[in-house]
């Protein structure tokens, strides 16, 4: 017994000590504090409208949470495409130093410079979970910066769609020849290599999607999965719904001006990229959840829907569009062959992964 009152009263006496040595710290931090409690307020553009959904759900998040860990000395303004009148002026406006931070589609910048292109997602490529490894640990947070640094600008994960699907088709497509003359809606690289396999792709404004869906102007379009199409109203009209292969794990983007964020002190540059990398992880989680709930209101109320998925001599077809369309990116520029080559030797190892553990996995449930 003594010997274990002897030990408390050694546990206190250390408690003691300790907490007086963590007051002390917490002194010394909050003078040092006093003299650094200015307040930074950085406005945000983002290519969304007002109150869009999951995707201006992540700007508010990362606001929230940068003025939270910041304990004020961050304040972040949220302009929507409603403010500022540019869905794809975000690069600009944030490499003018017009705003600071932006949040939008790396590919969306391809002709500004080809190598944004590869940021977001690229056809018959990685999962969000394996892009996201690659972003992390294979290099790809290091080439995207070798990218924007030279426009002034830092880019950052904003947050993953998951694999996004085919899109609504109004007929089946049973062959190649289905395909030519077909005019969708699908950007990116995606809607070049549709057109080289005879396609006509175009890109028309999401709140015009339904009414040229609707009166022919298209006969197909693309947009995310069940988390936005939903809403949208396609399913009404066009009644196959393709599986996936242009974008299978699209990854929007923060956009930062270097020159604003190296003023910024250490910390708050740290809390800004953590507030930035949190919010991302989250919207993958929402657009998930919000996938997998839109999908059983869809199958339960419009069981008309056919989902499909293309036959493999379209696929085939499709693929050599890619391989020949990538091979011509890699003669044409050194650093998209850099790229390139980072991404299929990042994806041919970590696919190798992925076949024994979650698709094996997915593969052996579907058999029970």
């Amino acid at each position: 017994m003594k010997k274990l009152i002897q030990l408390f009263i050694t546990t206190i006496l250390m408690v003691t000590t300790a907490n007086a040595g963590w007051f002390n710290n917490d002194k010394k931090q909050s003078d040092s504090h006093s003299h650094n409690d200015k307040v930074y307020t950085l406005k945000l553009a983002e290519t969304w409208p007002s109150n869009f959904p999951i995707f201006g759900d992540a700007t508010k998040k990362f606001k929230k949470l940068a003025e939270a860990m910041s304990n004020g000395r961050l304040k972040i303004r949220i302009d929507s495409k409603n403010k500022h009148k540019s869905a794809l002026g975000i690069f600009d406006f944030v490499k003018s130093g017009q705003y600071d931070l932006g949040h939008s589609g790396s590919y969306y910048w391809k002709g500004k410079d080809i190598n944004t292109l590869f940021f977001t997602s690229m056809p018959f490529g990685m999962t969000t979970d394996e892009q996201h490894a690659w972003f992390e640990y294979g290099g790809g947070n290091e080439l995207m910066d070798e990218v924007y640094s030279k426009h002034g600008l830092k880019s950052v994960i904003g947050g993953s769609t998951g694999n996004q699907m085919g899109g609504w088709f109004k007929k089946e497509i049973n062959s190649v020849n289905d395909l030519k003359g077909l005019k969708m809606r699908i950007p990116g690289f995606a809607g070049e290599i549709m057109s080289e396999v005879g396609a006509k792709p175009t890109n028309i404004p999401a709140g015009e999607l339904y009414t040229a869906l609707d009166r022919g102007t298209i006969d197909a379009l693309e947009w995310v999965g069940p988390s936005l199409d939903f809403r949208m109203g396609f399913h009404k009209i066009a009644p196959y719904y393709y599986t996936g292969w242009h974008e299978p794990g699209t990854e929007l983007q923060f956009l930062i001006n270097l020159k604003k964020y190296n003023s910024l002190p250490k910390d708050l540059q740290t809390i800004l990229i953590t507030a930035m990398k949190l919010s991302a992880y989250q919207m993958y989680d929402q657009s998930e959840h919000e996938s997998a709930k839109n999908w059983a209101s869809m199958k339960k109320d419009f069981p008309n829907i056919k989902v499909k998925t293309f036959p493999k001599p379209v696929f085939d077809a499709l693929r050599a569009a890619n391989d020949k369309l990538l091979k011509k990116l890699a003669a044409n520029n050194p650093l998209s062959k850099k790229i390139i080559e980072s991404q299929a030797n990042y994806l041919k190892k970590i696919r190798a992964w992925t076949a024994i553990s979650d698709q094996a996995y997915l593969n052996s449930q579907s058999k029970q």
